[in-house]
C-alpha cells in the first residue's frame, strides 16, 4: 500500500506505471524461483537444472513473510531514491520521493497472504 499526504498535478498518488517499472526487475528474480534457506541440506543436492531459478537466503527460512520484508525494503529504498524510469516505447516516469510505503502483501493463497511494513502507530 502506497500512501501519500497530497495528490500530484494529475491527482494521483502515484502513477502506478513509475512504481511498476521501478521494480519489475526486482519482483521478476522470484517468479517461478526456488528459494532455499541456505543452512538447508538440501542446497548441496540440488541438481543442476533447478540452479538457474535459485536464490539462496543466508540463514533465512523462504517464507511469505521473509519474501514480503525483501519486497518492502526494496520497494521503500527505490521510492527514496526517487528517479526517472524509461518504459518499451521509451516514455519516462518520475517515481516521486514523497510516497510512504506502508505495506506489502504477498499472497500464498486467495485465503493467506503475509503482510510485511510499518507499523499502526508509525
Amino acid at each position: 500500500m502506497i500512501a501519500s499526504d497530497h495528490l500530484d498535478t494529475n491527482d494521483m498518488v502515484c502513477d502506478f506505471k513509475a512504481l511498476k517499472l521501478a521494480v519489475e526487475d526486482y519482483l521478476d528474480q522470484y517468479d517461478h524461483a526456488l528459494m532455499v534457506n541456505s543452512q538447508d541440506s538440501f542446497l548441496k543436492t540440488l541438481p543442476e537444472q533447478y540452479k538457474a531459478r535459485l536464490i539462496v537466503l543466508d540463514d533465512e527460512d523462504p517464507t511469505t513473510e521473509v519474501l514480503a520484508r525483501k519486497i518492502y525494503e526494496f520497494v521503500s529504498a527505490q521510492i527514496k531514491a526517487g528517479g526517472s524510469f524509461m518504459d518499451q516505447n521509451g516514455n519516462r516516469y518520475a517515481l516521486p520521493t514523497h510516497l510512504t510505503l506502508e505495506r506489502v502483501r504477498v499472497t500464498e493463497t486467495s485465503s493467506s497472504w503475509a503482510e510485511y511494513g510499518l507499523s499502526e502507530s508509525h
